[in-house]
C-alpha cells in the first residue's frame, strides 16, 4: 500500500507540473485544484512540496505558481546533451531558402512534442505538443516509431481538427504505410485550414526516426508540383541533423561509408 501511495504522489506531482504545458505562465492554486481534480487541501501540499524542491515557485504579490528554477535548469541540461544548441544553424537555413516555418519535434505518448523552430511561441510556450493523427510531424513519429508502438488504439479517439483531420484508426494505419513507402509525410488541412506540411524522419542506424523535421507554409507557396522540391531540402537537412544530433556509432552509414 505505500508502495502503490508513493506511486500516486509522483503521478500527483507530474501531474501538477504537466498543468503548466498548456500555455499557461501562471495558475492559481484554484486553477491547479479544479485541473486535477483535487481537493485545494490537497492540491495545496503537493504545490507547496513541488516549490519547496524549486520545481514550481509562487509570486509573492498573486499568490500564483509558476514553474520554477530546478525545472529551468533540467530544461537547458537536456537541450544542451541533446545537442539542441547546434542546431539552429541549420533550421535556419532550412527556412531561409524555403520560406517556410520549420520545426522538430519528438514524440511524446499521444503528441508531437516541438523541441526547435519557428512554431515556438517563446512568451506562452504555447505551440510546443501537437496530436500524432492530424500533423505530418506526428504521422512520421508513428511511422518510425523505435519502440513500435504500432497499436494506434492506444491513442484513444482521434479528434477532428479540421474535416480532413484522419479520424479512423483503420485510415491512419493505411496512411503510416504510404508515409513509409514515399518517405516522407504530408498534412494538407489536417490540423489546420490552409497550411499544408510535409516532414522526414531524422533516422538513426536502425531506421528509427528519433525525432521529426517539418516545413509547413500554404498550399500556394507549397504547391502540389513543388512538394518534392520541399522533401528533398527537408531530407538534406535532416540528414545533417543526423551528425548533430546523434552519436556516432548511432548515424546511418553514409553514402561512402
Amino acid at each position: 500500500m505505500a508502495a502503490e501511495g508513493g506511486v500516486q504522489a509522483v503521478r500527483r506531482a507530474i501531474g501538477m507540473l504537466d498543468c503548466f504545458g498548456g500555455g499557461d505562465a501562471t495558475l492559481s492554486l484554484s486553477d491547479l485544484s479544479r485541473r486535477m481534480g483535487l481537493p485545494t487541501s490537497t492540491a495545496h501540499r503537493l504545490a507547496k512540496t513541488l516549490t519547496g524542491a524549486g520545481f514550481l515557485e509562487q509570486e509573492t504579490r498573486t499568490g500564483r505558481y509558476r514553474l520554477g528554477p530546478s525545472i529551468t535548469e533540467l530544461g537547458q541540461l537536456s537541450f544542451h546533451r541533446r545537442g539542441l544548441h547546434r542546431i539552429t544553424p541549420e533550421l535556419t537555413e532550412l527556412a531561409r531558402v524555403t520560406s517556410a516555418t520549420v520545426d522538430l519535434a519528438v514524440r511524446h505518448d499521444r503528441y508531437a512534442v516541438i523541441l526547435s523552430g519557428g512554431s515556438l511561441n517563446p512568451d506562452s510556450g504555447a505551440g510546443l505538443r501537437r496530436p500524432l493523427h492530424s500533423t505530418a510531424l506526428g504521422k512520421v513519429l508513428l511511422a518510425w516509431d523505435p519502440e513500435g508502438r504500432a497499436d494506434l488504439e492506444a491513442l484513444g479517439p482521434l479528434r477532428a481538427l479540421t474535416g480532413r483531420t484522419i479520424v479512423s484508426h483503420g485510415e491512419l494505419r493505411a496512411e503510416l504505410e504510404r508515409v513509409r513507402e514515399a518517405g516522407y509525410a504530408l498534412n494538407d488541412g489536417e490540423s489546420s485550414d490552409g497550411i499544408r506540411t510535409v516532414a522526414v524522419p531524422v533516422l538513426d542506424r536502425l531506421d528509427h526516426a528519433r525525432y521529426a523535421l517539418a516545413v509547413r507554409s500554404t498550399p500556394v507557396v507549397m504547391s502540389e508540383g513543388r512538394i518534392g522540391w520541399f522533401v528533398a531540402h527537408a531530407r538534406a537537412c535532416a540528414r545533417a541533423l543526423e551528425v548533430l544530433l546523434l552519436p556516432p556509432a548511432e548515424r546511418r552509414p553514409r553514402p561512402s561509408d
